[in-house]
């Protein structure tokens, strides 16, 4: 289990000017968090736009994925769908592709039954011989898994753990205490600091494409005991993100990775890119916190 533990960016997917993968900007953005010694990459999640992308796209992520990471670090392969079928599909492929584990959010917008959703992360675990890894995501699913309900999962081998986007910490220090041998990943960046105290082992987030040696540096420091440390790093952190919020949290950081070299282009529409004015307010306040 240690090779799930510690920090996963969950990658962002960067679009060139013809809005194909940007491949090129994909392998440096990989290769600058592997020399920040990351433990590994979260696949096709939230982050990577993955419900803007077309089956064939998201199918090629994982491989350009793959082919760069190779077996440098651990890989998780978010195959969550609306579909079961299409989850399936995707499981199937990261098993291909040999990655170390697949997750899904619960599928959302039809006010799914627990257990539908139940028999949903079941089948999709049955398909493959991978560990599993559970997506809680209430803000944007809908469902919300608590430590009432988390043990439906966690009792059986298969699934290794949660990745818990809440911030209710009450539950994740109960998915811990019940289920000590799995891995719980913190799944807001803005409140790391919170998560690793209540007993998360690690943490999977989009800010850590840019700044991944922030998060290694704070859960360091909290298993030394040096906590007013952590909380300056948090704080700073933090700033960050609020910037992020007032242009857009994908769209701003597509324009740090920009500012730092990185050539991620602009989000996919439905969104819509902030203002030249908004992007170099964005930096001014970034940059400096970055160093």
């Amino acid at each position: 289990m240690d090779k799930f533990k510690g920090i996963f960016p969950a990658l962002l997917t960067p679009f060139d000017e013809n809005n194909r993968i940007n491949e090129k900007a994909l392998e440096e953005l990989i290769e600058m968090n592997i020399k920040k010694g990351v433990t590994g990459f979260y696949v096709c999640g939230s982050t990577a736009e993955v419900f803007l992308l077309s089956n064939e796209e998201r199918k090629n992520l994982y491989k350009i994925v793959k082919d760069i990471a190779g077996e440098r670090c651990t890989l998780i392969a978010h195959v969550g769908a609306i579909s079961t079928g299409e989850a399936i599909e995707c499981a199937k492929l990261a098993e291909k592709l040999e990655y170390n584990a697949v997750s899904a959010v619960a599928p959302f917008y039809y006010k799914f039954s627990f257990e539908e959703i139940k028999k949903y992360y079941y089948d999709i675990a049955d398909s493959v011989n991978l560990p599993m890894l559970i997506y809680n995501f209430p803000n944007f699913s809908g469902v919300n898994l608590t430590y009432n309900n988390i043990g439906e999962f966690l009792c059986d081998e298969r699934f290794i753990g949660v990745k818990h986007t809440s911030n209710d910490y009450f539950s994740m220090e109960r998915f811990k205490n019940e289920y000590p041998d799995k891995v719980i990943y913190n799944g807001f960046d803005e409140m790391f600091l919170a998560g690793i105290s209540m007993g998360a082992d690690g943490g999977i987030g989009s800010t850590y494409n840019f700044m991944a040696e922030k998060f290694i540096k704070m859960q360091r420091l909290v298993s030394e005991g040096k906590i007013a440390e952590a909380q300056k790093i948090q704080a700073d952190v933090n700033k960050i993100v609020a910037a992020l919020i007032k242009v857009g949290v994908m769209q701003g950081e597509k324009a740090v990775l920009c500012a730092l070299g990185l050539d991620f282009g602009i989000s996919r529409a439905p969104f819509i890119d902030c203002s030249k004015e908004a992007k170099d307010e964005l930096i001014k306040t970034v940059m400096p916190l970055l160093n």
